[in-house]
């Protein structure tokens, strides 16, 4: 499974838990620059996008989530706490979870 992780600056620790939970690949974008960010669409490979959302403006979201929708892929959308990654990915592919967001 491939997965793309929108947002922030260092994702290390997300990066771990998602291959925990069966990611082959993390792709990071760190979504720092607007201009770029605007002009990159998801590859073509990615069965899932991550959103990291304390990290992201309604833009950019917006922008990815509904690419993501015509293209059938599952957004996981979480603020920057591997807590917060773990249990919303969890809700979006109906894995058992052992922690909750608030």
């Amino acid at each position: 499974m491939s997965v793309l992780v929108i947002g922030a600056d260092e994702i290390t620790p997300i990066k771990a838990v998602l291959s925990g939970l069966g990611a082959d690949e993390v792709i990071h974008w760190d979504a720092r620059k607007k201009s770029s960010v605007n002009r990159k669409t998801i590859p073509c490979d990615t069965d899932c996008v991550v959103m990291l959302t304390s990290f992201l403006n309604h833009n950019t979201m917006k922008l990815f989530k509904s690419e993501a929708k015509k293209r059938n892929i599952p957004v996981v959308c979480a603020k920057r706490s591997v807590s917060c990654v773990y249990s919303e990915y969890c809700k979006v592919f109906g894995l058992k979870n052992e922690y909750e967001c608030e």
